[in-house]
């Protein structure tokens, strides 16, 4: 699944292209792609002009001319990647196009999906309020965050992946950031002392930057940005999908375990 690096690089894409368009027309070719929607999406969405491309987290959402942006009752179209889902900009013949919207200045955006978990929902802000700030954002306050973290029962690991606590973090990132941070992913969020999880989330900090920088983390075709390109930063990767493979601090073998069904991946010395 895409995580925080992977959609704030689509969200970059997707921005350039949209903003100060006008909506024209809307084509839902897979109605599971607009999931819950009670409405037809055109009919409340064409006609209206693009402000913003704003996320959290894993969650992308359209701002729209008209709507206060400070206002948590405000209409915004969600975008949610789901497990593969994909934004591309300009002509598709791909036979895993789900919807395509088209701009007043005639770009058309795609969305593809493969797997079909994710979605577009036209609703209030407030659908995703529950949902915990990103450890990029500017209003991200890490010391509050860890003693929030500290207060789990589960494995640090499972607490990392707790989206209303900290949003934007998934498997890959967590396996990094407990890694860089020298934490077990078995170990319970309840142990850490504050500076661990302060450093820990501050490690979360700086291996996301670092993957968004690099386009985010690509292993397949499912994850590109809007120009079909894929990331590099698997290249990068210390811990996570490197079973067997020796840590690079150390030499020691990576190691896998699963904790809540999720696979982790550790360094069973330095962590």
């Amino acid at each position: 699944m895409p995580e925080l690096p992977e959609v704030e690089s689509v969200r970059r894409g997707v921005e350039t292209y949209v903003v100060g368009k006008e909506i024209t027309s809307v084509d839902i070719a897979h109605p599971r792609a607009n999931r819950g929607q009670d409405e037809p999406l055109a009919g409340l969405v064409v006609g209206k002009e693009i402000a913003a491309v704003a996320r959290r987290g894993k969650f992308m959402w359209l701002e729209f001319v008209g709507e206060d942006p400070m206002d948590s009752h405000r209409d915004v179209l969600f975008i949610h990647l789901g497990m593969s889902g994909q934004l591309r900009i300009g002509h598709t013949d791909s036979p895993h196009r789900r919807i395509t919207v088209v701009l007043s200045d005639a770009t058309e955006l795609h969305f593809v999906d493969q797997r079909t978990f994710g979605y577009w929902l036209y609703a209030p802000w407030s659908t995703i309020s529950h949902i915990g700030l990103d450890p990029l954002e500017p209003d991200f306050d890490i010391a509050s965050a860890a003693r929030r973290l500290r207060k789990k029962k589960t494995a640090v690991k499972t607490a990392l992946l707790d989206q209303t606590l900290v949003s934007g973090i998934g498997n890959i990132y967590a396996d990094e950031a407990l890694w860089a941070a020298r934490i077990s992913p078995r170990k319970k969020a309840s142990a850490l002392r504050q500076k661990d999880a302060v450093a820990l989330l501050s490690a979360a900090q700086t291996v996301m930057s670092a993957a968004l920088k690099a386009g985010g983390t690509s292993f397949d075709s499912l994850y590109v940005n809007v120009n079909g390109e894929s990331g590099y930063f698997a290249r990068s990767l210390a811990a996570y999908g490197r079973v067997g493979q020796p840590c690079s601090r150390c030499g020691t073998p990576i190691k896998r375990c699963v904790l809540g069904g999720r696979s982790s991946h550790y360094c069973p010395h330095c962590q």
